[in-house]
Order: structure tokens, then sequence, then C-alpha cells
């Protein structure tokens, strides 16, 4: 375990005096320093300035002005659905009477713009195809187009390769040349800047539009399902979009997911967006088909959505069976790896679930992890990859595919993420070169995964006004995290909860002598007895549960040996 240094005194000046005590602290602990750092409004966004912004504006006027269909082409997960969401309704709020959307069937075509989704497009009818979290990559598909005559804008925030498709324009902040100064947008935030810009545009040219802030909840849910870092100009968008969701405003489809969720709009997190909505979402384009999610999104009529919302929670209980068995699966094959990089592939998987499967693995060994199916193209792979703070994944799969030319049929992703295929007797040798490449790049103190703490909480403010203030802010989130701490407690009483007997409910003394409830899911098997003493890692949350709110720890990690 290692504690996050307590912030200098100096650091909290800029700070509202406002704020509970323990959230000024955390805020100046991860770099927050001025009262727009704590209060995120609106008006904080960063400016428009995106290369290649002011080229795509003046696509999309021409084309709104002459009527013609605009088809956006969008991803299979959840940044995606909902940048195509805010896409659509954003272009029909400015005026396009004509939009729709194609999305790629994830087993058949894959990720990204393929000149099989081009023509999906144009037989829709296309005139100007819009990319939403793809087209970076997308040479093909791209030319593909321009032979038929249609442009093509590229929006997306996946980091480009050595050549980028010849798009009408091109909107990412990762594009070489582009200073905008928040790299870390998601998909949906791209989509998000263009429509402002579109916006800001078409009222210099005189016309009286309505706000886009009504599509800040789409833009939160993307933005935190992502997992993108939480940067100043991210947690204004998510900061936005969760006071609308708390208030009640959203569109239908969110309303909906939350019911079927069984959350509370008023106590919305950014932590349920990312555990609790996105998943829903995800796995109707891991299992079945993401146009389920979007259609959902883009509903306004509360029995549609309501009836959407239940599938999507039903191919999301699939997608848990189906995780489960292989994720089992997974420990069995990695239990006695000594890789640093562990490439992981069972013949039975399934590829829409292996990015879930080396996420798991990857949290147990603390080594990337890329995971691997067969896919529907005969003699493919379809492989997901995560991977640890200090080795950059799609850098590595870039110097892989270098110095092996064609080991790798195609690959793209994020410093944490990546997705590629590849051909299933390329499989061992990409394995041996993914790990020495690992190896290469990480040393022994990179492999010793930390558990990182804030500290510890004198018993004061182990209460509920201290819980209620922790849920009110963040938005926390990837480089922003969410606030643990760590303390010594005794074990008063200790009951197990669930059908498998495998969650426990703490009550839990501490050393100012007070009593707080605590709750460690999945720890049946590591059970305390009443009577001991350990040190616990913990959340500091807020528990409802019939007309009581009482304040909560969740526990983390359990170090009984600790003193």
């Amino acid at each position: 375990m290692r504690r996050r240094p307590p912030p200098a005194p100096a650091a909290l000046a800029g700070l509202p005096d406002t704020l509970h005590p323990l959230v000024r602290q955390l805020y100046a602990a991860r770099g927050a320093k001025t009262v727009i750092d704590a209060e995120l409004p609106l008006a904080a966004l960063a400016p428009p300035h995106l290369r290649g912004l002011a080229t795509a504006v003046a696509v999309l006027a021409d084309t709104l002005a002459q009527g013609h269909r605009i088809v956006l082409a969008g991803d299979y997960d959840c940044d995606g659905a909902t940048g195509v969401a805010v896409g659509v309704r954003g272009l029909r709020l400015l005026g396009a009477a004509d939009v729709d959307y194609v999305v790629p069937d994830r087993f058949r075509m894959g990720y990204g713009l393929s000149p099989l989704l081009v023509d999906a497009a144009v037989a829709r009818g296309a005139r100007l195809i819009v990319t939403v979290d793809s087209g970076i990559a997308s040479l093909d598909g791209v030319a593909h187009a321009r032979a038929l005559g249609v442009p093509v804008i590229v929006t997306d925030h996946h980091l480009p390769g050595p050549e980028l498709p010849a798009a009408a324009a091109i909107v990412n902040p990762n594009q070489p040349g582009c200073e905008f100064p928040s790299r870390h947008l998601a998909g949906v935030g791209v989509m998000f800047y263009l429509l402002a810009a579109l916006r800001a545009h078409l009222r210099g040219l005189g016309q009286t539009l309505p706000s886009l802030s009504p599509l800040l909840d789409l833009v939160a849910l993307g933005t935190v399902a992502d997992v993108v870092r939480l940067d100043t100009n991210n947690r204004v968008l998510v900061a936005a979009g969760l006071r609308r969701m708390r208030a009640g405003q959203m569109h239908e489809g969110l309303r909906a997911l939350l019911r079927v969720a069984g959350r509370e709009p008023q106590h919305l997190t950014s932590q349920e967006l990312g555990f609790v909505l996105g998943p829903r979402l995800n796995a109707a384009g891991r299992l079945d088909d993401i146009r389920t999610g979007i259609e959902c999104l883009l509903s306004d009529d509360s029995l549609q959505a309501e009836a959407l919302a239940q599938q999507l929670d039903r191919i999301n209980r699939e997608r848990r069976h189906i995780e489960a068995d292989m994720r089992d699966s997974a420990l069995r094959i990695s239990a006695e790896a000594t890789a640093t990089g562990l490439c992981l592939f069972q013949p039975d998987w399934h590829e829409g679930i292996v990015g879930l499967v080396a996420s798991r693995i990857k949290d147990l060994h603390h080594r990337p992890v890329i995971a691997a199916a067969r896919a529907q193209q005969r003699g493919m792979l379809k492989a997901s990859g995560r991977t640890i703070p200090g080795l950059h994944l799609r850098d590595v799969l870039a110097e892989i595919d270098t110095a092996h030319p064609g080991l790798i049929e195609r690959f793209g992703g994020h410093a944490m993420a990546a997705g590629m295929s590849l051909p299933e007797a390329n499989w061992p040798a990409f394995s041996a070169a993914f790990d020495a490449a690992c190896a290469a790049h990480l040393d022994d103190d990179a492999l010793q995964a930390v558990i990182e703490s804030d500290g510890e909480l004198p018993g004061a403010w182990l209460d509920l006004e201290a819980a209620l203030a922790l849920e009110a802010a963040g938005p926390w989130g990837q480089g922003f995290p969410e606030p643990q701490f760590d303390g010594r407690f005794a074990v008063q009483a200790v009951k197990f909860m669930g059908s498998a007997q495998q969650h426990l409910r703490y009550t839990l003394s501490h050393p100012d002598g007070g009593m707080v409830e605590a709750v460690h899911f999945g720890a049946g098997d590591a059970a305390l007895a009443a009577g001991q003493t350990a040190r616990f890692v913990y959340r500091l949350g807020v528990n409802r549960w019939q007309q009581r709110v009482t304040p909560q720890l969740m526990v983390v990690h359990v170090d009984p040996a600790s003193t």
C-alpha cells in the first residue's frame, strides 16, 4: 500500500472554503488548484480550437443547406453509441432534416469505417459520412467512399498511425498539429465539440438555434464509460451531465436504464455511469447489436425506452454469465504464467468478451494482458489488450508491427487499451514478441501492484456528512481517482450475504471509539472473525435502505497482518 502525499497548506488556498474540508484536501492532492477545478462550470470548457474543425463545419453547413442526407458511422461500444446519439440528436437540433446512422457488425465487419460499412451508409442514401469514435485508421474505407463520390468527415480520438485517411476533414485532438489542450476527449466529446462549433457558425449566419446542453447527459456517460483521463476539460463535461441527470433532466433512454438498474438519479455518481449504465450499453455491442442501445438513447417515448432498456439489461445478464466462464478459464491458464506480457487464448472464447477478460487478469496479475478468441473469418483471431502504468499498449503493438511485419493484420487503440486481429498461426510468435516487448519496457518496480490510499480518516470524518460530501464531489475517474482510505479497525460482528455467501457485512470499531458498518464484496472465503483487528483499505460511501441513510465503508482490501 502507498499513501498519496497530503497536499501542502498552500495548495488549498485557491479552493473554495464552502467545500467540506475532506473534499478540499482530496481535490488539492489531485492537482485541483482553483474554484474552476472545484466547481467545474460549463463556461470553463476549452474553446473549440481543434485542428480540422473549421473545415468540418464548412462541409456540414453546406450539406445542411442543401438538405442532403448525413449518415453517421459509429462504433459498437458505449462511447460510440452515445456519440452517435449525440450526433443524430444534435444535428436535428441544428436543423438537419435528414440524418441517419450505421454501425459495423462487430463479427463480420470489425472495427472502424471499412469499405463494407461505407457500402451500408451509401445504401442508406449517404451524401456525407461522419465517423464517430473511429475512422483515424480507416484508410481503405475513406478511400472507398471517395471513389463513390461521398465525402467523409472523421471524428475520432484514437491515436493515428503513420498515414492519415484522405478525408474531407479530420477532427481528432490526437492528430499531428492539433494544439487543443485536452487530448483526452472521448469520441462523444469530439462529436459534441463539432456540434458546438457548427452551432456557433450557424448562429453567426443569423439562425436562432436551441442550446446543446440537453446532450450533456449522453456526453457524460460516454466519457466516463470509455475510461479516458478526466482532465479538467473532461471533468467539466461529466460534471455538467451529472448535474442535469441529478436534477431529472435526461433522455428517456437513460431514465429507463436507471430504472432497470434500480438507481435513483438524484444520487447518481460518475462511478454509476461507468459501472452500471455503461456495461448495459456495451453488452449489446459485445454480444448482439449496439443499435439496440443507440435506439434506446434516441427514444423519446418512455414505453419504448423501457422495453429497450429491459432488453439491454437481459443482454447484460447474459454477458455476465459468459464473462464468468471465460474468466474462470483464464484464471486457470494464467495461474502458473511467468511472462511479463500475458497472452491468453482459448478456442471457445467469445470475441466480444475478450477485452473484459484481459482487464480482469491484468488486475489480478498486474501484468499487461492480451486475450484472444477465434473470429468469424476462418483462421483469424480477434484480440483485445489491457495494460498497467508504465507501458503504452498501442505503442508496443506498433513496435511489434514494425519489427515483425505481417505478424499483426490490424491494430489500434489507446495507451491503456487496444484491439487487433491476426492469423491464428501467428499467435505463438506474437505471444513471444509481446512478452519480450513488455519485459523491455517494464522493470520489477512497475510489476509490483500498489494499492493507493489517501491516508487515515479520523473517526469524526467517518460520518454521514463526509460521506454525502464525497458522493456529491468529483467526478472521479481515470486520472482523478476516486478517494480511498486506510485504517485499523476491530471487527465487532460479521454477517455473510448473498446466495453463495460470498459477500460480507462487518460492524467495525474505530480506535477513536466510533462504530461503522462496512461491506466487502466477493470476500466470503476470507472472512475475518469478531474480535480480529486488521488494516482495511476502503471507500467512504452512503447506504440508503428503507428510509435510512447511513455512512458505509466499501472495503477494497484487508490486511489482517498489518500493524
